[in-house]
């Protein structure tokens, strides 16, 4: 008799040319759960696009309870029907209140942060950065709320390489409006180098680069191999964010092994540590200066890719997952 604790892990449907950090992130953790668990995977019929298939996502959920729920994140809604006493909910960032439209924050603000966190025993959030940032936004027990970092993938590994101080490949991971390219770009514009970047860039960036005469490379819908491949071969990393819930691109650069630079805000000094150069992402000066202090100093270079050898360390997916099940155990007991 199959007497493992069943954890049921509601996954979002993911648009064609996505964000798949969520769907990495909870795979990694159901491979790495303690063998009286077994995570099962649902994944939502439809993307999270209007009322009616929003709501079906939810019903659906309901029909598919197991001993344990839990909401990965992103379709927050999803909840509306669990049982609430065995429900656990990620929160991977709130950027969804930075929306202009003030009807559209208190609709956001109610499905995807009130009424989520209140049909939820146990709310994750992934650095404390986001949880201060749902505090700011509703009223809840601070208690309820656990911090629970990313994990990092295990295929990657360290690959040093001698850095093109003349020429480096620079690699930009993501291209929405909050990774700040614009600004990245004029940064770099007098800066000798190559930017590589994953992801679908905007005509406004692609003018600049082009304004710019900068040397570039554009990819988007990538593999996991793929991706590391870009790490390995690039130089550093940038991840000049003016808002992250975590920053899973600091310490993927940090396991392979390349120099990191990032913003001085929110989540990003957090989950950096010692082990990237932080700047201000609103200065382009400052982000500039920061570039150059990299590229022209080599004994920065290798504290940065030393601290982050050690950085890396704090997110080790056994250790993240043996958190996520200590919480899974709490929630038989309730």
């Amino acid at each position: 008799m199959d007497n493992k604790l069943r954890i049921a892990y509601f996954q979002r449907k993911s648009r064609k040319f996505g964000n798949f950090s969520i769907e990495f992130v909870f795979e990694e953790i159901r491979k790495n759960l303690p063998l009286d668990m077994q995570g099962i995977l649902y994944t939502a019929r439809y993307t999270s696009n209007g009322l009616w298939k929003r709501l079906y996502i939810a019903l659906e959920a309901a029909g598919k309870q197991e001993d344990i729920n839990h909401i990965t994140g992103d379709i927050h809604f999803a909840n509306t029907f669990l049982r609430k006493h065995k429900t656990v909910l990620t929160i991977h960032d709130v950027g969804f209140m930075e929306h202009s439209s003030s009807i559209r924050r208190f609709l956001l603000r109610f499905f995807w942060l009130w009424l989520p966190v209140k049909r939820s025993r146990v709310v994750v959030a992934v650095s404390y950065a986001t949880k201060n940032e749902i505090l700011k936004y509703m009223k809840c027990d601070p208690e309820k709320i656990k911090v629970i970092y990313d994990p990092i993938s295990k295929d990657l590994t360290f690959k040093p390489k001698e850095f093109n101080h003349r020429n480096p490949v620079i690699l930009q991971l993501g291209c929405a409006p909050n990774k700040n390219l614009a600004r990245t770009i004029k940064a770099l514009k007098d800066i000798p180098c190559h930017f590589e970047i994953v992801g679908k860039l905007g005509q406004e960036e692609i003018d600049l680069l082009q304004a710019y005469k900068m040397s570039y490379n554009i990819s988007y819908n990538l593999s996991n191999e793929e991706v590391q491949r870009k790490y390995e071969d690039c130089d550093m990393l940038t991840l000049v964010s003016t808002y992250e819930g975590f920053g899973m691109p600091i310490i993927e650069a940090n396991r392979v092994g390349r120099p990191v630079i990032t913003s001085n805000i929110l989540s990003m000094p957090e989950v950096a540590g010692e082990a990237a150069c932080l700047v201000n992402p609103f200065d382009i000066e400052n982000i500039k200066n920061g570039f150059l202090r990299i590229i022209n100093n080599a004994e920065y270079r290798a504290k940065l890719i030393k601290n982050g050898r050690e950085n890396q360390k704090r997110f080790q997916v056994t250790e993240i997952a043996r958190q996520y099940s200590e919480i899974y155990r709490y929630l038989v007991k309730c």
